[in-house]
């Protein structure tokens, strides 16, 4: 009788363990897109910091 408890218990034990584990899997991989994502947002806002600076330049030179 107490095996058969300490079998089901290591059960539990171990479907616990298996979904704390693909849990974790899951936030480290949104983890990874979540960064990727910002690497792309950061590329953007420079090239649109680089255009606002050109066409402020433009506008300058316009205006002068």
């Amino acid at each position: 009788m107490a095996k058969n408890q300490l079998k089901q218990a290591a059960k539990k034990i171990g479907a616990a363990m298996g979904k704390a584990d693909r849990t974790a899997h899951k936030v480290a991989k949104a983890g990874l897109v979540a960064k990727e994502e910002l690497v792309q947002l950061s590329k953007q806002v420079e090239s649109l910091k680089r255009q606002l600076q050109k066409t402020t330049k433009r506008l300058r030179s316009a205006l002068s």
